[in-house]
């Protein structure tokens, strides 16, 4: 039976701070019981602040398998890519097995500027692997990875993988998976800061629909997880 949990905090750093401690705990569980932990990772100024909170957690890295829940569609050097970053944050500072690092195409690789091979490459990376934590941070708008309100993305219910072309935050080209990999995962954190996000969060509280609120959708097999600061819950009940 899956649970859900709404943890809030004083401000983004015990936010941050509190979630750091609960996923090296998590990711050790799950290579506990399955001798690997899969993760997808998040961009955004929390899921950064996240990987540089764990540099020096106690977590094998070898026995973790990582991947992005999105990813911008630009070039390899561009400062944007989340990949980039989380890199600089903590996987160029963690002894991670470079062959379970599964970072999305960049525009300008070994696809050129096909986005849509690109997609259809990470949907042959990932296979049918089940997250035991997926990582999301969320928009003013209430979207997650790069599901967006009213979009054709938010709205799959197949597809692990899809390639949106017009996103409505640039940059408009980005690769994203979908809520059927999102809610196959474990684990679902939601990390929200900021009182822009506090009617977003109430909607996805009250049972709003993904469609209008897309971090609604977002739901875990086993849990979902909202840390949230003070201001950013600051419309719940």
């Amino acid at each position: 039976m899956s649970t859900a949990e709404t943890l809030v905090f004083d401000d983004a750093a015990a936010l941050v701070a509190a979630a750091a401690e609960r996923f090296a705990a998590t990711v050790r569980r799950a290579q506990d019981e399955r001798g690997v932990a899969a993760v997808a990772l998040t961009g955004g100024s929390n899921g950064i602040a996240l990987l540089r909170a764990l540099v020096d957690a106690p977590i094998d890295w070898s026995r973790v398998e990582i991947y992005w829940g999105d990813e911008r569609f630009v070039p390899e050097g561009d400062l944007e890519r989340n990949a980039g970053q989380a890199r600089e944050a903590l996987l160029d500072r963690v002894p991670v097995d470079p062959a379970r690092v599964h970072p999305m195409a960049a525009s300008g690789g070994a696809f050129g500027d096909d986005i849509t091979a690109a997609a259809a490459d990470y949907r042959r990376v990932l296979g049918d692997t089940v997250f035991d934590v997926h990582l999301l941070g969320m928009g003013g708008e209430g979207h997650v990875n790069s599901l967006f309100p009213h979009t054709a993305a938010t709205a799959e219910n197949a597809e692990p993988v899809l390639a949106v072309t017009d996103s409505p935050k640039p940059p408009p080209q980005r690769i994203t998976l979908t809520f059927p990999v999102i809610n196959r995962s474990r684990e679902v954190w939601l990390l929200v800061s900021g009182a822009e996000k506090a009617e977003a969060v109430a909607a996805a509280h009250t049972g709003a629909d993904r469609a209008d609120w897309p971090c609604a959708g977002a739901h875990g097999t086993e849990s979902t997880l909202w840390f949230l600061d003070a201001s950013a819950a600051s419309r719940l009940p």
